[in-house]
């Protein structure tokens, strides 16, 4: 190769380098926005009917522990998103779960934790059927948040 093809390649490598770090780095994982009315990886999710993200409800989604859902709007925890249930609070109306965090999730019928959990969900896992606790909850911990 002559000195002229040399320094087209030479160009040709400072050129494309150049143009690869001003591309804006992609992130491989995205972190969930909370609150949002999508269940994302990161999230706990309750949902207003059966069948978690196939029955057609709308969800309420979490990255932290809630001690108290609460009892009425506007200061409750609602359900967002589309689909049956939406604008309701949260408390005594979850009929089904999906943990999408990467800890272990405990859903209680009392504020503040202070029950039992009577839901342990591991990561991963969906409850598509609270029975016989349906309509029975108000608080939720997080493992990777700590307690209530």
């Amino acid at each position: 190769m002559g000195a002229r093809g040399k320094r087209f390649v030479r160009v040709a490598l400072a050129v494309g380098a150049s143009v690869a770090l001003a591309l804006p780095l992609a992130s491989t994982a995205t972190a969930a926005t909370p609150r949002n009315g999508v269940c994302e990886a990161g999230e706990f999710c309750l949902y207003w009917g059966f069948n978690g993200p196939d029955g057609g409800s709308s969800v309420s989604d979490f990255t932290t522990s809630i001690s108290e859902y609460g009892n009425s709007q506007p200061g409750c925890y609602d359900f967002k998103g589309p689909g049956d249930g939406k604008g309701e609070c949260v408390k005594n109306n979850a009929a089904s779960a999906y943990n999408r965090t990467g800890g272990v999730v405990r859903l209680y019928i009392l504020p503040n934790c202070a029950s039992s959990g009577r839901w342990v969900l591991q990561p991963g896992q969906r409850v598509n059927d609270l029975t016989p606790h349906v309509d029975k909850n108000e608080s939720h911990s997080v493992a990777s948040s700590g307690t209530c």
